[in-house]
């Protein structure tokens, strides 16, 4: 199984949550963003999406 992961730039406060928690999260600048957009094992990429305090990352199975 394929996952996507995203973060959205409009929601993202840049706080470094998720990239303390998953090492697939860096941050660009003063926004974080995923370094594999699309991953074949979910990993820690949950621990990262749960860990952002604005709901900015979400992560999705693909077909």
């Amino acid at each position: 199984m394929a996952y996507k992961v995203e973060v959205d730039q409009e929601k993202c406060i840049g706080c470094g949550a998720c990239a303390a928690q998953c090492d697939n999260f860096e941050m660009d600048g003063d926004k974080a963003k995923p370094k594999q957009a699309e991953v074949e094992e979910i990993g820690c990429n949950n621990d990262g999406k749960d860990a952002c305090p604005v709901e900015a990352i979400k992560v999705t199975e693909m077909a």
